[in-house]
């Protein structure tokens, strides 16, 4: 059955057939196709459709194409790989676009900009058919899938570059002007070749001189079939097929794809319109030297295949592998693709006649990209506490206002507290459980270590038993009725050094301790409640992210130093038997901020058991410590990051990481305490009172030494509002994704609230802590770990907000009086000290400022694609990051001074650093990079 059928019209690259043949009638309704440059290999019936305006016998295609196709209805698209008789049919083929007569004849329109990979039924449609063919089929190869290869294909959405806050893209357009690579009016028409042409023009460029690389081996490695062995020489009969290399071919006919593109697509209801009128290919070579960009215009538009079926401009970045995360290949593509995005930028680009109207072009494009992204004057961090307007006088003298509000928004989820994740559909029952006993630990052993060190300071006036009541006590009031419950109360290290302070100033002025402890007590609250009535904690919006994580690696530090000078003192005692560590005053009791170390040391030992006869019973005991410190710290950390390894089930991962505290602990005090029995390690002070209820006789003090109290109560009250404040903003930050809202004032004033008993009844005061918030918040996340540019990062999915894990810590921790004196004084002190280097290594976890300074240890290859990494020139960030050093040693310098009075001022320092930040630095470094350093993101 030979046939005839004649060409109807010829439009250019396309042939229009005649309604009704069967070669479409098939296919579609009968209609007017157009057929973009109808390419067919070989095939058994012969050779046909070999170009456009040709009149080939079409008669046996029909036949072959219904045998195979019309199983399915007439408006069903083909399926993905079609194979019968050596015929392959690609569903992503038929592709949708506009053939309007005008456009169609208009010179320089860009016909094919917006097609859409969907097939749809109409009178105009254009569609790319790819027909690999490898020879006559035979059943045995049909059976046996002879000749079929596996191709990977992966996307990816990438965002447009932001010219406005993205430092490289200004300098990857500078880079390209300063040595332009551009090719006007390529006459080329085949991929290939138009590539050849490209680097061609890198190897005659003086300034683009690469001597190592070869270019024909970056030719093989831009597509798919790099590396492939050129086995068996097949040739291409007829026009050689769009993207395929018609030099040589193996046996079976390969896939001669690009591996790397970059291309514009825009979402529709119908589906993703690419933009087809330009193209970028990146690729990464190891034998370069430096990254290349080359831009060649075509003279005509080519249909290179799918999605490429009117390109007039091909972009060629390649660079080599080890590169910044923001000058890589995909990153330069990335400014240019941006670019490129804009149709009429390139409609400008079809007008230029001379490089130089390119380049001016390419320069003008930039300014617009950048005024296009400017956002208005403002707060562009996306960080703050309270909100983003500016603050004005009336927000203060509006009394009770942040209250009210804080109480309106949290109060309508305040049963969701108690509900969510036990009573619905995503229990998390498990998480909660092994958040309580991660909780439990970590208030329970530092109401140890500061009651023991507050017994010594007051000379049992305050003690352990009462420490861990006052926990217990204000832990339940705060976990019931806060705004934040997931911020955790504990007493702090500052606050040991105010009460070691106030004893040192009854022993002077022969005051009664418990009295004036109560008045200083009260002053303090008194002050916060002025404080929160007048939307005081509004000023915190001035503490920008770089101020507030200066103050929390701050607190990191004095864990650390404090852990480092008790083992030393330990070291001291036992090993060099000094007899002198013992006999110290009181400004030596608190050598630094943190914890009095000195506590720590074996005051309950007796003195004639530091040495026996031979005189190494005291090394073994400062051995051992060392070794119970360090295996705290490495347990608890190894489980810690448990999660991340491969091993066990990830449930189990999960429960061992987020009960990593608690095991280390238990472990290691059954290693002090029952393996080394017969060493003696020393253990806290537990001195029992009488009364956990004992009014202090307030009215005992004079006038004198009331309104000296209040002094003392005010520099209080700066200390509590700051850490307070400070730990409540790190805990709601947004990287945390919490939904229930804030309640700064609110939490404030039930914080003043809660220190009145307590000051009153003698016990120690308590605010908000560091890291305990945080890690509060963690234990309860719900984290994804993700890969960006080959960097691992862990983000946070979603958070359990909940009571029930902090109600029941605190319960617990009231529960644990009974456990006094024993067991819990079988946990080792040296166990103390690995269980705050714990703390202060996993608080250091996402600082941002501990990352930066990291990045001076580091080549430049390996820098994380951060937001501050993308936005600010290198320079300026380490400038950045030595200015935010110096302000941490000046607050190390006040805070951990060896005189108590000048410890006491250091709240004032903390609010010395907003002037530093808003008055000093944008002297030093542009506002616009110092905002985008206190971004979030």
């Amino acid at each position: 059955m030979s046939q005839q059928y004649r060409l109807q019209e010829a439009k250019g690259d396309a042939v229009c057939f005649v309604p009704g043949s069967p070669l479409f009638s098939v296919l579609m309704e009968p209609a007017s196709f157009c057929y973009p440059r109808l390419t067919f290999l070989r095939s058994p019936y012969g050779q046909f459709g070999a170009s456009a305006g040709s009149s080939q016998d079409l008669a046996p295609w029909p036949q072959r194409l219904v045998q195979q196709r019309w199983s399915r209805p007439v408006d069903e698209s083909p399926p993905a790989a079609m194979s019968r008789n050596g015929y392959f049919f690609e569903e992503s083929g038929y592709l949708k676009c506009d053939t309007d007569d005008a456009k169609e004849e208009a010179a320089n329109e860009e016909l094919f900009d917006g097609v859409n990979s969907t097939i749809v039924s109409a009178d105009s449609i254009r569609f790319f058919v790819n027909v690999n063919l490898e020879g006559a089929p035979s059943a045995t190869a049909e059976s046996e899938g002879a000749g079929c290869v596996l191709l990977h294909t992966s996307r990816k959405y990438l965002k447009l570059k932001n010219f406005e806050e993205e430092v490289r893209a200004q300098r990857d357009l500078d880079g390209f002007l300063a040595r332009a690579s551009i090719i006007l009016d390529e006459t080329a028409t085949s991929l290939d070749d138009v590539l050849r042409e490209m680097l061609k023009h890198f190897a005659e460029d003086p300034e683009n001189m690469e001597p190592s690389c070869n270019f024909e081996k970056i030719m093989n490695t831009l597509f798919t079939d790099s590396g492939t062995p050129r086995e068996g020489n097949g040739t291409l009969d007829g026009s050689e097929s769009p993207g395929m290399n018609a030099q040589s071919y193996p046996a079976h006919l390969k896939f001669h794809l690009l591996s790397d593109t970059i291309q514009g697509v825009t979402a529709t209801v119908t589906g993703v319109q690419y933009q087809q009128s330009w193209l970028c290919i990146i690729c990464t070579i190891k034998s370069l030297q430096r990254r290349h960009v080359c831009i060649s215009r075509l003279e005509r538009p080519q249909n290179w295949g799918e999605n490429s079926c009117e390109v007039r401009f091909v972009i060629l970045v390649l660079a080599p592998p080890k590169m910044k995360s923001t000058k890589t290949a995909t990153e330069v593509g990335r400014t240019f693709a941006t670019m490129f995005s804009d149709i009429t930028f390139r409609q400008k680009l079809l007008e230029t006649k001379t490089e130089e109207e390119f380049k001016e072009a390419l320069v003008h494009q930039r300014h617009l990209l950048t005024v296009a992204n400017q956002r208005p004057s403002g707060r562009k961090d996306g960080h703050t506490s309270h909100g983003s307007k500016q603050l004005k006088l009336h927000d203060f003298l509006s009394i009770g206002k942040g209250i009210s509000d804080d109480i309106a928004r949290r109060f309508p989820v305040y049963a969701l507290d108690f509900t969510d994740g036990i009573i619905g559909n995503n229990k998390a029952i498990g998480k909660y459980i092994t958040t309580m006993i991660f909780l439990y630990f970590a208030c329970l052993l530092p109401a140890i270590a500061f009651g023991s060190l507050n017994d010594e300071n007051t000379r049992g006036a305050i003690d352990v038993r009462k420490t861990i009541f006052g926990q217990c006590i204000g832990g339940l009031l705060y976990a019931l009725f806060s705004g934040q419950p997931l911020v955790v109360l504990l007493t702090t290290a500052p606050l040991a050094l105010y009460i070691n302070v106030i004893q040192g100033i009854c022993d002077d002025y022969n005051l009664d301790f418990s009295a004036f402890y109560a008045w200083i007590g009260l002053w303090n609250s008194f002050f916060l409640v002025i404080y929160s009535l007048f939307n005081v904690s509004l000023l915190m919006k001035l503490f920008k992210r770089s101020t507030e994580e200066i103050i929390a690696l701050f607190i990191s530090i004095t864990f650390v130093l404090d852990a480092i000078k008790g083992i030393v003192k330990v070291f001291k005692k036992y090993y060099h038997n000094d007899p002198t560590v013992d006999g110290k005053s009181r400004a030596d009791a608190i050598p630094g901020l943190g914890i009095n170390t000195s506590f720590l040391m074996n005051s309950s030992m007796n003195e004639n058991q530091t040495c026996t006869q031979d005189g190494h019973y005291g090394r073994e005991t400062a051995v051992l410590s060392l070794m119970l410190m360090l295996g705290t710290l490495w347990l608890g950390h190894t489980l810690y990051q448990f999660k991340k390894s491969p091993y066990l089930h990830a449930r189990v991962r999960e429960i061992l990481s987020d009960c990593a505290l608690p095991i280390s602990v238990l472990t290691f005090s059954v290693v002090g305490s029952f393996i080394f029995n017969e060493i003696e390690m020393s253990k806290f002070n537990y001195n029992a009172s009488d009364s956990l209820f004992v009014l202090a006789p307030v009215q005992s003090l004079s006038i004198g030494s009331v309104m000296s109290a209040m002094g003392l109560g005010f520099l209080l009250s700066m200390l509590f509002f700051i850490e307070q404040n400070i730990v409540a903003s790190l805990t709601n930050a947004p990287e945390n994704r919490l939904v229930k809202g804030t309640a700064y004032h609110w939490d404030l004033l039930l914080v003043a609230l809660i220190n009145t008993g307590l000051s009153v009844f003698g016990l120690p005061w308590i605010h908000a802590a560091f890291p305990h918030s945080p890690m509060h918040v963690r234990a309860l996340a719900y984290v994804e770990e993700r890969v960006e540019s080959g960097h691992i990062y862990e983000t946070i999915v979603s958070v359990k907000e909940t009571r029930l894990t902090s109600l029941m810590a605190n319960f617990l921790v009231g529960l644990s009086l009974l456990l006094l004196p024993l067991p819990l004084q079988w946990i080792p002190k040296p166990v103390l000290f690995g269980l705050f280097l714990y703390i202060a290594l996993t608080s250091i976890d996402g600082n941002q400022l501990f990352e930066r300074v990291a990045l001076l240890l580091k080549e430049q290859t390996a820098y994380p694609p951060t937001h501050y990494i993308r936005r600010v020139p290198q320079r300026k960030i380490h400038y950045f990051t030595g200015l935010q050093v110096l302000q941490l040693l000046i607050l190390c310098g006040f805070g951990m001074s060896p005189l108590p009075y000048m410890k006491m001022i250091f709240p004032l320092i903390m609010i010395g650093m907003i002037p530093i930040r808003y008055n000093l630095l944008p002297r030093i470094i542009e506002a616009k990079y110092l905002d985008a350093m206190d971004a979030e993101y």
